[in-house]
Order: C-alpha cells, then structure tokens, then sequence
C-alpha cells in the first residue's frame, strides 16, 4: 500500500510514541438539538465508540488522567498524548467555552496537541481562525465527518447537510493550514459498491491529509434499526471478504498522499444487530492487503 499510514503522518507533527486519548465533553450536534433536525444521524449510537474511560461528567482534565491510565500498560517514558475531542460536534458551541476546554487539555501534562472531531455545518470562521493560531503552539489536527459524498444518502441518514457544505468546509480548514482528516461510512443504504468506490475520486479532489474509512454498523437503539427492518432491501450487507475487496478497489483509486488511519471498525457485540463477521479488525485488514496486491 502506498499511502501513509496515521502514526507516519503524525511523526511529521509530533516526535517520539503518541497515545490519542478520548474526550467527551459534553457537546451534541445541530440534528438533534433542533437547530437542523432531531434524532441525529439515523447510524449513530454514541455508546459504540465511546472509551470506558470517557466521562462527561468529569472534567477534561480528569478524562485524560483516566486516559493516561487506561493505557498506562504500553505507555512509554516518552509517550505524549493528543487530546481527543470525540463524542458529537466538538466545535458546537460559543468560542468562549471551546478555549476554555481546549486550553484545559493542553495544560495537561505531556498532552502536545488536539484531534477535534466535528460536522462540516459546525465550524465557523472565528473557530477556524482561533484553531489556526492555536496550532502554532501545539499540534492542532481537525476530524471531519462527511459519511457520505452524495446528497441523496446524506438525506437519507439525517446527517442535516449536503457535500458541497463538506467541500467549503474542509478547503477553509486547509486554507488556515490546519490538518484535516476525513471520515466515510462504505456501505450506506441504496449505495452501490461501484458508487461506494466512485467517492475515491471525489476525496481525491479536496486538501485533506488522513482518511477513516468504515463498514456500515447496524447498531441498537438508532433509527437505522428501525429502517433496516423495514427496508431491508435498500441495505447491501456484505461480508468481512466482499468488504475487504471493496477497501481495496477503492484504497487503489485514492491518492497516494492521504493518511490511512483505519479502514474498519468493531462496535461492542451487545450493540451490533448487524453485520455480525466474528472476526477481528485486524483479520479485515490483512484481507485488504492482500486483495490489495491482487489488483493490478
């Protein structure tokens, strides 16, 4: 595989082991508060990726140090950390809150930079602008979920934008030279796999830096529960090796410059209605790499 993978692109911002560690401050996004919609995204089940160590009921100081601890098994003498703002849209809400919790984390120590998970309608140019000159102190990397480069599916999970809203948003990331990553879902209800493969092309148009990839994930509690028993005919479930293949048709079409930093993902089994693989992440990623050798 040609492209880099996350801890390559992260060596170039931050030198020696680098440990991200998950952060739930409390935020929630503009489908479910009302100011776009309600309900969230109909895949969504916060539950699924959120860390046991995550708390939004402590602060974030005391989510890092449960971090720190929680990894304090591999962590090495050197070890610095990037605080993670995860949970929801970690840039919804007044600039005067978000300093306060940005420069909390890193006033932690060893805490050398920020991964900022966010929506691409919840980043406003004082954000932008505060973010930028932030960076020129510590290592400022913004995650944004896009999901879907098509208008038809991101009406269709209730995400509450469109891809062009995705594409300025992310060129006024790299304007400011900040770094950005982008997250897709493969998979999505009425998506082709000749569709989910086609987004390569337009991802490779923008200025982004590092790419997350993952395989559809139907979870309990979400409206796509519900959807999937209704109209199980628009969703495309495939298995761990028709995935794989997937990743790798479409790995082989991405430019050679973007980050890779996953290309699966595992939701806790209590959650998972389906796809149910039985298999690790890892066993996924060795299929990719070997289908990806196989393509000429």
């Amino acid at each position: 595989m040609d492209n880099p993978s996350f801890s390559e692109f992260l060596s170039q911002y931050v030198s020696g082991p680098v440990q991200k560690l998950a952060i739930d401050a409390g935020f929630t996004c503009p489908n479910r508060d009302g100011r776009v919609g309600r309900g969230g995204c109909s895949y969504c089940n916060n539950y699924s990726y959120s860390p046991q160590y995550c708390d939004p009921h402590l602060s974030v100081t005391e989510q890092i140090q449960r971090g720190k601890d929680f990894f304090s098994h591999k962590a090495k003498s050197n070890t610095h950390y990037l605080a993670y703002f995860q949970s929801y849209s970690n840039t919804y809400a007044s600039l005067e809150r978000l300093h306060q919790l940005y420069e909390e984390a890193l006033n932690v120590q060893d805490v050398v930079g920020l991964v900022i998970a966010t929506r691409p309608d919840c980043v406003e140019i004082d954000v932008l602008d505060y973010l930028a000159a932030l960076n020129k102190e510590a290592f400022v990397h913004i995650e944004l979920g896009v999901e879907s480069t098509y208008d038809d599916v991101l009406k269709r999970i209730n995400r509450g934008h469109d891809f062009a809203c995705a594409q300025r948003t992310i060129r006024a990331i790299a304007e400011r030279g900040l770094t950005i990553g982008v997250h897709l879902i493969m998979g999505l209800p009425t998506v082709t796999q000749e569709r989910d493969v086609e987004q390569a092309d337009r991802i490779n148009e923008l200025p982004i830096d590092v790419l997350k990839l993952h395989q559809l994930q139907i979870l309990r509690g979400t409206v796509m529960a519900q959807d999937f028993i209704h109209h199980q005919a628009d969703y495309s479930l495939m298995t761990a090796e028709g995935y794989a293949k997937l990743v790798a048709r479409f790995l082989k079409r991405l430019k050679p410059s973007v980050a890779l930093e996953r290309y699966v993902s595992e939701s806790p089994s209590e959650l998972l209605i389906a796809p149910r693989w039985g298999i690790k992440p890892q066993k996924v990623e060795m299929l990719v790499n070997k289908y990806l050798t196989e393509i000429c």
